[in-house]
């Protein structure tokens, strides 16, 4: 597939190097020529310097060839006016365009499609992070929670504790704790290196367990690896910008929320726009001002500023001071391993949630969901089986027969309303979503060939 990304940042070029190693012509437009010589350096690339909406451009990166053109610059109008420069004059299928303004997101539906401007997919950072940290408040825990056809089965992270049913334990021990639940472990990794899941396998405390199950399970299931955390009830959250308050206003009917917002304009706007929110202007990480609001109270202390350095400081600040869980915005994902398992329990990025969004419309074959789990090692695919035995690589065939490629495992199956845990007798009919769980991401090709149906497939 012959590509075209524009913005070579931190998105732009994790994104070509998830990409260059899948059989992609890839080529990557900035105005930077140092960045993208650093970049061209690293990967096997072409890149074009100059300003990406302009037609002469990407005439020069090819798009009168390219099936997809990817603008993530940090400037919404040059994405979309790339869009509309690509779709005008060079006809590009396929064109995504990173959105991050409140007001272009709210009117979408009217705004965006081939009569107006024409954005085939629209990937909106803020609200992708939003909705991933309102996953772990809803899961107290869990380290990532993913989910797949609709809601109705979900992939969670977790670490095993000492103290949990199942640590100390083989796997195939699960199911007698737990006879009425159905589940799959996907991968565990042991001091961060992948181990594969087998019956005998003996989790051990701190391994970090990937398991697939119906998410109206997941709590049950755990609750077998560490000691069931309770709900959170007390949030507090530092930056008010469009995550911190987009975050509020998901969580301000259920839970009891407080939030910091440093910039006094900012804090007077955001008091009189959320509704049960407490506003305070000031500096998350004065010691004075976290006491003073009762940290020591809180169950989540979640700092989402624009500032990686802040974000981590206020954070370890007031998981010192008393709070339970301290979760933090990193913008650089080379930070995130460094700080996360410390006094930080979690740190998310909002690169990571993109790269998820738009690696779901670059995949071939029907593939509806992806997930880039472990700092983009692995990934978690959601992809819908077409065809019939005879065009077909997966339909009609028990798991144990599908040609897997390397670690690489199949952890459910969503037929219609029914979570189907797979087992290797499991068979897998026209039209199911299956999940699939890859260690090892460079085998992503091999996956998306499964679930392409060919007309000269004889079994």
């Amino acid at each position: 597939m012959k590509i075209i990304i524009i913005g070579a940042g931190q998105v732009g070029g994790t994104l070509a190097e998830n990409l260059v190693g899948e059989r992609n012509d890839i080529t990557v437009i900035d105005s930077d020529g140092d960045t993208l010589r650093n970049l061209q350096d690293r990967l096997d690339i072409q890149v074009v310097q100059g300003i990406g909406s302009h037609p002469d451009i990407l005439q020069k990166a090819g798009a009168e060839n390219a099936d997809m053109l990817i603008a993530v610059t940090n400037s919404d109008e040059s994405n979309m006016m790339a869009c509309q420069v690509a779709y005008t004059l060079y006809k590009t299928p396929t064109k995504i365009a990173r959105i991050r303004s409140e007001q272009y997101i709210l009117y979408q539906e009217k705004l965006y499609g081939h009569q107006d401007i024409p954005v085939d997919h629209l990937i909106a950072p803020e609200q992708l992070v939003t909705k991933s940290i309102k996953r772990l408040i809803d899961y107290p825990g869990a380290l990532q929670v993913v989910e797949f056809a609709d809601g109705k089965a979900s992939l969670v992270a977790v670490k095993a504790y000492y103290g949990g049913l199942l640590v100390g334990h083989a796997l195939s021990t699960l199911k007698l704790h737990m006879p009425n639940v159905e589940t799959r472990v996907a991968a565990i990794y042991r001091r961060g290196r992948p181990i594969r899941p087998l019956g005998t396998t003996v989790i051990e405390a701190d391994d970090e367990v990937f398991f697939i199950a119906a998410t109206k399970h997941i709590r049950a299931v755990m609750s077998e690896l560490q000691k069931l955390e309770s709900s959170y009830k007390q949030i507090m959250i530092a930056g008010g910008g469009l995550i911190g308050a987009g975050l509020a206003k998901r969580l301000e009917h259920k839970h009891n929320v407080k939030l910091i917002e440093f910039d006094p304009e900012r804090a007077k706007y955001l008091s009189a726009h959320l509704d049960n929110t407490i506003v305070f202007n000031g500096d998350a990480s004065d010691s004075d001002l976290l006491t003073e609001e009762n940290v020591q109270q809180v169950d989540a202390f979640i700092a989402v500023t624009n500032d990686d350095e802040a974000n981590i400081m206020s954070a370890m600040l007031a998981k010192r001071l008393g709070a339970q869980k301290a979760m933090v915005l990193i913008q650089r994902s080379a930070y995130v391993d460094l700080v996360q398992g410390g006094e930080i329990d979690i740190a998310f990025s909002p690169q990571q949630a993109t790269i998820s969004a738009l690696l779901t419309h670059v995949r071939r074959g029907d593939i509806v969901n992806v997930y880039s789990l472990r700092r983009g090692a692995a990934e978690a695919i959601e992809a819908i089986a077409h065809g019939d035995k005879n065009t077909s690589k997966v339909v009609s065939k028990m798991i144990k027969d599908i040609k897997l490629p390397p670690g690489t495992t199949i952890g459910a199956i969503v037929r219609q309303e029914q979570v189907i845990i797979a087992h290797s007798d499991t068979v897998i009919e026209a039209d199911d979503h299956v999940i699939l769980f890859l260690v090892d991401k460079k085998y992503i090709s091999e996956v998306e060939k499964l679930f392409q149906p060919s007309a000269f497939f004889f079994g």
